[in-house]
């Protein structure tokens, strides 16, 4: 077993059959795919879960950092490490996004990535007059919004905003982002063992939402096509 997830013998002082539930090990679903990860990677796992929900989230920050704050209350991740590397992660997929909507420009940008399921085109086009309006500051407030923590990023390419602005709101937002959410497990670390038993509700509602959301964007694309087609003739 990882480091992570042991229980010393030593530090409890007890039989391996009394010692304590061991942070990660009862939860299921969405939450254990993502203790895993971090079982087996430790701080990395936390900065390659956070960038692989930048680009495209299958699990969200929302259950990975806390999650994460959680084992640094327990002392089985060290805190630094998970707040650097989850802000590097972060930054490293807004970048890839940057860099599509740089070499791809607005209109191909909104083209392909609309295609990308739960994301509609009316979602990008928020995203690009977010930002044509309040420029800069708009890649470091976006950071701070699920579901415009990543589209922003595209405008900003596509923009052509200097790589090194882009850097550093990204960073600063995205490293807020992140303590605040680090910080919210590890001050429930003593309700662990209530978070864990209640680990498969919480995953039937973010299944849940998110069928319903994918749900309402097929509708909504329905009655647009159909709106359309009638206006045509």
């Amino acid at each position: 077993m990882s480091p992570i997830l042991e229980t010393s013998a030593a530090s409890a002082g007890t039989a391996e059959s009394s010692a304590p539930t061991e942070p990660g090990s009862d939860l299921t679903g969405l939450a254990g795919v993502a203790a895993d990860v971090i079982e087996a990677l430790g701080p990395w796992g936390v900065g390659l879960l956070t960038l692989i929900e930048t680009v495209f989230p299958p699990i969200p920050s929302e259950v990975v950092l806390p999650l994460a704050g959680f084992l640094t209350a327990a002392d089985r991740l060290p805190l630094t490490g998970v707040l650097v590397l989850s802000t590097v992660g972060s930054v490293l997929g807004a970048l890839v996004l940057y860099e599509m909507g740089r070499a791809w420009g607005r209109e191909r940008s909104v083209r392909v990535l609309s295609r990308l399921p739960l994301v509609d085109v009316h979602d990008f086009e928020t995203a690009f007059s977010w930002f044509d309006r309040h420029g800069r500051s708009a890649v470091f407030f976006g950071r701070l919004i699920p579901g415009a923590r990543s589209l922003i990023s595209i405008p900003a390419g596509a923009a052509h905003m200097p790589i090194a602005q882009f850097l550093m709101y990204t960073t600063a937002g995205s490293a807020l982002w992140n303590t605040a959410l680090v910080m919210a497990g590890r001050a429930l670390g003593s309700q662990y063992e209530l978070v864990a038993e209640y680990s498969d509700y919480l995953n039937y509602a973010v299944i849940s939402v998110l069928a319903a959301l994918l749900g309402w964007l097929v509708v909504r694309r329905v009655r647009r096509s159909r709106a359309t087609d009638a206006s045509a003739t």
